[in-house]
């Protein structure tokens, strides 16, 4: 076990003393200190390495020896490190960018930002408990910096993404040997309040599509009420894979979504994604409709026409940017008077409008893509066939009988 020694620190050579008169001559005032020296382990090229800790008062360097040498037992010794923690976020988001989609980690980017602003010039070492929490109140308070008006407050959704991120940075520094403990984990989080869904009703759901029927993209807007993702919709393509005629179903397998203003395909985040649906005979109607138009449409554009293969196209051929569609339905439900709902709030329309008509809820899970709870997941299948429940259902829901 290392001792500890005092030292004397600061006696020098004498110097001339100002309040004297003559030769008169004072020492250098010294100061003890308490220091110890550990072997932390051995280098990689073999060697001992050697840590050296100083202290003002004995009882310091006493407790801090103790703490060191059980650590050294235990396997956790964390060496004293300068990292900051915007460098712990660092190495965090150089790991991540190996095993996340571009839009994932786009938003772990955004949502350690606002730790980066308050306390990236900090050493990760002494990050405590009260500082997370000190980060957790101003986010509440005034923590917007974009999405909106700066200075504003962020949700508390928004906070737990931010300290989620934090503690896996911090986890992963511990990993490292950087860090000897995670002080987000004690941190109290912000309550979350459930927003209730908006949804329409049946009655809404057929007003909107009555007022789409002449729309050009009327097959599009019934695909988003039967509960398809604004992205999911915008990447279909025609023939097998995609939106098939001949076998009368949509295979959904790709998505479009903007990542930073740009937009990217992309697959589904987990096998759930990857499914295919049956088309009832109204949507069927509505996809052949759309694709004779789209066939007129390049004979009069000509070789300006860009045959992209899109189900959702502009009047040349191109795919569309997803935000467009979004304003192209907020658009068209304007016209119509019905209440404001997003397009993804039409996936919980179509998912609770289904339960409503009686559709198990794996076979719902199964048709919009989701997981189920672990003993649906276990004990319940949604077979092929089980789809054209589904089909029947939305199909009575969206078309007047």
């Amino acid at each position: 076990m290392p001792t500890i020694k005092t030292i004397e620190i600061g006696e020098g050579p004498e110097r001339a003393c100002s309040h004297c008169s003559g030769t008169g001559r004072v020492k250098a005032k010294s100061t003890k200190k308490y220091r110890f020296v550990v072997d932390v382990g051995r280098g990689p090229d073999g060697k001992r390495l050697q840590r050296t800790y100083t202290f003002d008062r004995r009882k310091d360097a006493e407790a801090e020896l103790a703490r060191i040498g059980h650590t050294l037992r235990t396997g956790e010794f964390v060496d004293r490190s300068k990292v900051t923690v915007s460098e712990v976020i660092d190495s965090y988001l150089k790991k991540v960018a190996f095993q996340r989609e571009e839009n994932t980690k786009l938003s772990y980017r955004l949502a350690l930002e606002p730790v980066r602003d308050q306390l990236g010039h900090r050493q990760a070492q002494g990050i405590t408990r009260e500082d997370v929490e000190r980060l957790r109140d101003w986010m509440l308070a005034s923590g917007r910096r974009r999405g909106g008006k700066p200075g504003t407050p962020l949700s508390a959704r928004s906070v737990r993404l931010t300290l989620g991120r934090l503690s896996a940075a911090f986890e992963l520094a511990i990993r490292d040997r950087l860090l000897a403990v995670n002080p987000v984990q004690h941190a109290e989080l912000p309550k979350l309040v459930k927003r209730e869904r908006d949804t329409w009703s049946e009655d809404q759901v057929r007003t909107f599509l009555a007022a789409a029927a002449d729309d050009r993209l009327h097959a599009a807007w019934r695909l988003t009420l039967y509960g398809l993702r604004r992205g999911e919709v915008t990447a279909m393509r025609w023939g097998p894979g995609g939106a098939d005629l001949n076998t009368g179903t949509v295979t959904i397998g790709r998505a479009r979504v903007l990542v930073d203003g740009r937009v990217i395909e992309k697959d589904p985040k987990s096998d759930n994604g990857y499914r295919t649906l049956p088309l009832d005979d109204e949507l069927a109607a509505a996809l052949r409709a759309l694709r004779k138009r789209q066939r007129e449409e390049k004979l009069a554009a000509g070789p300006a026409y860009e045959d992209s293969g899109y189900v959702v196209t502009d009047e040349l051929g191109r795919p569309v940017n997803p935000d467009w569609y979004s304003d192209e339905f907020h658009r068209l439900r304007e016209r119509t008077g019905l209440p404001r709902i997003t397009l993804h709030d039409e996936r919980h329309t179509a998912n609770s409008l289904m339960a409503t008509d009686g559709v198990p809820p794996h076979i719902r899970a199964a048709w919009c893509g989701h997981t189920q709870a672990v003993n649906e997941a276990t004990y319940t299948h949604a077979r092929p066939e089980d789809m054209a429940v589904a089909a029947a259902a939305l199909s009575k829901i969206n078309n007047a009988v």
